[in-house]
């Protein structure tokens, strides 16, 4: 067994491929726990936990562990952290009004690697649109709670890989793509 994990360390595609499987198995079974809770009222407001309360449970949880990542690497980094740490339980909030579960989005992620992000073109479908866009969708629903043009610009980005010198979005954005 041993040999066999060496083997997927080293060989790209395949630990791309047992990450997605394992992201996947952990938004089918996705649960909060008393932590999670503790960690959501310490860093949003009552409004916020409102809003972030409408994502699906798989989402919430995707989110918390972003931030904690956020909390790790800018502690590491000895980065002020509070407010990056609530745009990572944010970043992800335009998908309250996706109708998407964990197959959807597995078969979202497929169809973008089958096709090279051409199935971009196709943003009229609904699961499309907000695949690609939510993070966009995000920005524009908090716009109207008055986040500052910093915090906004994070969300909208965290996907945008244009942006390469941009020390928070690069934390945001790694902590993401590893949960």
């Amino acid at each position: 067994m041993g040999k066999l994990i060496k083997k997927f360390k080293y060989e790209g595609r395949t630990t791309l491929s047992l990450y997605r499987i394992k992201q996947f198995y952990r938004s089918i079974v996705a649960k909060l726990n008393d932590k999670d809770v503790d960690f959501l009222k310490t860093y949003l407001k009552t409004y916020e936990l409102q809003l972030f309360n409408k994502l699906p449970t798989y989402e919430q949880k995707h989110c918390i562990n972003v931030a904690r990542d956020v909390e790790t690497n800018c502690n590491k980094r000895k980065l002020q952290s509070f407010k990056l740490i609530k745009v990572a339980l944010l970043h992800d909030i335009g998908k309250i009004y996706s109708t998407m579960n964990p197959i959807d989005k597995a078969i979202m992620v497929i169809l973008h690697k089958i096709t090279n992000g051409k199935i971009r073109a196709f943003n009229k479908f609904k699961n499309v649109n907000m695949y690609y866009n939510h993070g966009e969708i995000g920005c524009n629903l908090l716009k109207q709670y008055g986040y500052d043009d910093r915090f906004l610009f994070l969300i909208k980005n965290h996907h945008n890989n244009s942006i390469i010198d941009d020390i928070e979005l690069n934390i945001l954005k790694e902590c993401d793509n590893k949960n």
